[in-house]
Order: structure tokens, then sequence, then C-alpha cells
């Protein structure tokens, strides 16, 4: 996939371009059917697909006061992205000058003009430019005016509930992990690397990877079974998310027990995929109980992932 971070990077409009534009914040199965669209397009036309997104999201600059965390990172979006099958993924830098462009202008000067759109698939609900005066009219308006065909896909879901970024945000702050993946397509994830902590796993008999996660968006505090992929390898696991009452801990962290692993991870990157919440953080009044309890954790995680396959994109 080609990657393109400013719109004035493109050399020349690209020949019969399938285009879609949105945020696509978690690439979800919404996400993927467009996608699907736009590569069925670009196929039927001899062409390219191609998909623009923003960076940073525009909520980020045109509402800062927001506690709007992303589903994924940007460079985590471009991954999944790329194992869609698209051609060409245009970023556009969002900024409040960019957001003052009319909708029309947008359409005309940027898809038509410097993309070289043939066709568009949008969302039902997509909306666009200055003051969003931008819609599926106006698309349409458009595309008979200069000559390109407007798409517009009906919401995908599960026959009672519409997907959508704003309830995969909802379901996986709640710590409903399992609940994510109809949505997904896959496993939630969050990644980063390996740094020291306090070592206390170590010292009980359960180390732990301590992982500094580059992720906004994190499960509900509390015990999951995962899958870990590092570098070449996949392992079973028990992650804590929290910040460890039993030892008055303050700032939350992310620790995962690798399952039958033995190995110096600090320093390496490691991608942990949210399997099944086990139970909620709790403070135990002693170290017996808390050993206890995570005798039980891991007991169940090997139960829970014993003939689990990693889901890490949707096929």
């Amino acid at each position: 996939m080609l990657i393109y971070r400013t719109i004035e990077e493109i050399p020349a409009p690209f020949p019969q371009a399938a285009v879609t534009v949105g945020n696509f914040d978690g690439v979800h199965l919404g996400h993927q059917a467009i996608f699907k669209k736009i590569r069925q397009a670009a196929a039927e036309q001899g062409g390219v697909s191609v998909v623009v997104t923003f960076a940073p999201h525009p909520l980020k600059v045109l509402a800062p006061e927001r506690d709007f965390r992303l589903i994924t990172t940007y460079a985590e979006k471009e991954r999944l992205i790329a194992e869609s099958g698209i051609d060409v993924l245009v970023i556009i830098p969002f900024s409040r000058e960019f957001a003052d462009i009319p909708a029309d202008n947008f359409v005309r000067d940027l898809l038509v003009g410097r993309i070289g759109m043939n066709s568009l698939v949008v969302g039902f609900d997509y909306v666009f430019g200055r003051n969003r005066t931008g819609d599926a009219g106006l698309l349409r308006r458009l595309g008979e005016e200069i000559g390109f065909s407007v798409a517009v896909l009906d919401q995908v879901g599960n026959g009672e509930t519409g997907f959508s970024s704003s309830m995969v945000r909802e379901l996986i702050s709640s710590g409903d992990v399992q609940g994510v993946v109809p949505l997904l397509g896959r496993y939630f994830s969050v990644g980063g690397e390996v740094v020291h902590g306090f070592h206390r796993g170590k010292q009980l008999g359960f180390p732990t990877a301590n992982i500094k996660v580059e992720e906004e968006l994190l499960p509900k505090p509390g015990v999951y079974a995962v899958k870990v992929e590092g570098d070449g390898w996949v392992c079973d696991g028990a992650c804590n998310i929290g910040n460890n009452p039993t030892f008055y801990g303050v700032t939350e962290t992310v620790e995962v027990h690798l399952l039958d692993f033995d190995a110096d991870l600090y320093g390496s990157r490691l991608r942990v995929y949210f399997v099944e919440r086990i139970r909620d953080e709790r403070e135990y009044p002693d170290i017996f109980a808390l050993l206890e309890a995570i005798r039980d954790d891991v007991s169940r995680c090997r139960e829970i992932l014993a003939d689990l396959s990693l889901i890490r994109h949707h096929e």
C-alpha cells in the first residue's frame, strides 16, 4: 500500500480512482465493508482503491476539551487498512484551516482534481466540509455535474444495532472485550515497549512484562485472558490493568504474565490481544490472598486460551 501524508505529495491523479473518505478509527467491520466496496469498484473500472483519512482526528482539533480516546494509534490504523487490501492511503493533516474548506471545494479540488476520483463510496452518515454542510445529497449532485459515481452504504450491523466507532469505544471502556469482537472482526489489542516496573510479579513467582502502552483507550481495569504477540511468536497470557491497590499503587499499568515463557523482554515490543475478562481488580488483605487469586487467574486463563487461535485482523 502506498502512503501519502499530504495531498501535495501525490505526483499526479490516480487512474480511475475508487475513493472513500473518513476517520476509520478502530477499522471495524463497517469500515471493512466500505473498503471491500472500493476494492471491487477499482477492479471493475481497472483503477486504484484509495482511502482518504485525517491526522490528527478532527475531534482532537475541533473539540480538544473532550475526553476523546482513539481506539487505535495512527500507525495501527495504517496497518489495518493495508491488511484490508487497499492500494493507496492518503493522510490529510487536519487543522482548523482545513476544516474551513467548503464541502464543494474539497470534492472538486482535492478528491477529483488531486486524487482523480472516478467513484466514491461513503458510509450512510458521512458529512464533511465547512460546518459539516457536505452530505450524500451534495455528493450526488456534484457527481452528476463533474462525472463521478456515488455509492452510500447502509450501516453494517448485527440486525439489531449498527456498528460504529463510538459503540466499539463504549464496549472496550466497559471491559466487554468479547462483545467487541463481532464489531471489529478481531480481538481488540494494545501494544508498546516492555519497560521496568516494580518487579513485584517476579518476587511473587509470576513475572510480568510491564508494557508502556501507546493506545489512548484501555479496557476497564481488571484481569484479562490475552494472547501476546512478540517478534515472530505468540504466547498465552494473563493481563492485569489497574493500579495494584494491594500495594497502594496510584499509576495505571498494563502488566502481562506470559504462560510457560521465560525470556528477557525489556526493550522489546509486544502486542496484547484481549480475549476475555476474568474479574475486576481487587485489593487483597495480604500477599497470600493475592497469590491465591493470581494462581486462580492463571489457571482460568489456561482454560480459556487452550484451544483458541489468535484473531489479529479481519479475514
